[in-house]
């Protein structure tokens, strides 16, 4: 069967290479028992993978069975996987078969398997060994041939180095490594997938099919689906029930998506400047130190006004200190040439010509530009720059097209 035929077969959606390479990974070991472990981030569709390597096996009339590792409880599970013997534990009225002793023939899938516990997972690596396992409260060994898949969302070399999963188990599970990419990796399938989606809700629910506009496929395209398709579909289920209008735009979709870890420059937060671009860190830089200079001009100005030129041990600590720390802001923000005296270099007065030379004070008035109204302006500039094209403008402010039109609305700067 070839890739095209398992696609249809499957009702697999897309066309992006990491995911037609990992289909064309698990055809070509279906008609093995190697182990195959899948990774991936949650909500990818890992589940696919062990339906599709069943399936073109020669185990396809036997049992299929899925097991969620992480939704079963820690002393039950090795019940569930091996089964037990009456009176084994308190509430086994009777004997019971496990998964592995279930499915002998056929395939088990043990999702979440980063979730077992470790004394689960010293049987687990037997029956991969061996295909022998015994049932909780029994000595007898029990057979059984069984072809296991895995998947997690974890990164299991983080938890085997953290202890918790055996190094040994892992490179027996995966023995073929399948990696699903994040939809974010899949930008040419994320709008398919959305009009699947949108078609299937509609049957669901007998009303007319959801559409986007050009501007909210752009929009659909640029967000980064931290909960891949899962999150995707369940996006297009909750438009498809609450609007009343069929064809969404960007501002309405963007209205459904939640708000990502990206902040325009009147919201970063000094803790974490690291995160932002560096026009962003140049405009903290400049307010941070519009505020300080502000402050040194007050002791000058009141320092003019008693006539005095020499500054005070106390002054001259102040002056120091705001030296000090603006050259660290200067220096953490922006790799440019110096604009301040030296830090290292202390100020124990200012120059002047001579001692009778007269200081006319000046009183300025503070600009009353907040940051919101400087982030306004520049998204109005930028809009206008592009004749209203978002995209480009929200590549300009180094921002993601989703946030702009966030702020468009935010500040009704609709046309």
């Amino acid at each position: 069967m070839n890739l095209l035929q398992v696609k249809q077969r499957f009702g697999i959606i897309g066309n992006a290479q990491l995911l037609n390479r990992a289909l064309e990974v698990a055809i070509q070991v279906a008609p093995t028992d190697i182990s195959v472990l899948v990774t991936g981030e949650s909500g990818t569709g890992k589940e696919i993978i062990p339906q599709v390597i069943h399936q073109l096996s020669s185990r396809k009339h036997g049992e299929y069975i899925a097991v969620n590792c992480g939704a079963i409880p820690e002393g039950t599970i090795d019940s569930e996987l091996f089964g037990h013997e009456k009176g084994s534990f308190t509430g086994a009225s009777g004997s019971r078969q496990g998964y592995f002793e279930v499915a002998n023939g056929g395939t088990i899938f043990l999702d979440e398997v980063a979730e077992l516990p470790m004394q689960t997972q010293v049987r687990l690596l037997r029956v991969l060994e061996t295909g022998e396992f015994i049932r909780v409260g029994s000595s007898k060994v029990i057979k059984t041939n069984v072809r296991v898949v895995a998947a997690t969302n974890e990164n299991m070399q983080r938890a085997i180095a953290s202890g918790k999963f055996r190094e040994d188990l892992f490179y027996r599970l995966s023995t073929v490594p399948i990696p699903l990419p994040p939809l974010r990796n899949r930008e040419e399938d994320i709008y398919l997938l959305f009009r699947k989606f949108a078609s299937d809700f509609a049957d669901k629910y007998r009303m007319p099919s959801i559409r986007l506009n050009p501007e909210a496929v752009s929009l659909l395209n640029a967000y980064s689906w931290p909960g891949n398709i899962r999150q995707l579909k369940n996006l297009v289920e909750q438009i498809s029930v609450i609007e009343v209008a069929r064809e969404i735009d960007a501002v309405t979709l963007a209205s459904y998506l939640p708000v990502e870890n990206e902040k325009m420059p009147s919201l970063i937060n000094e803790s974490s400047s690291e995160n932002y671009s560096e026009r962003e860190i140049m405009y903290k830089f400049l307010f941070d130190m519009k505020k300080d200079l502000s402050e040194l001009k007050k002791i000058v100005i009141d320092i003019a006004k008693g006539g005095e030129i020499d500054l005070n041990s106390d002054q001259t600590e102040v002056i120091n200190r705001m030296y000090q720390e603006m050259h660290a802001n200067a220096n953490q923000s922006i790799n440019s040439t110096r604009i301040l005296p030296p830090a290292n270099e202390p100020i124990t007065n200012f120059p002047i010509e001579n001692e009778n030379t007269e200081y006319e004070v000046h009183e300025e008035v503070e600009e009353s530009l907040s940051l919101e109204d400087r982030e306004k302006d520049l998204i109005q500039k930028a809009l206008g720059k592009h004749r209203g094209k978002r995209k480009y403008a929200a590549a300009e402010l180094g921002i993601s097209e989703r946030t702009l039109y966030r702020k468009i609305k935010e500040y009704n700067l609709l046309e």
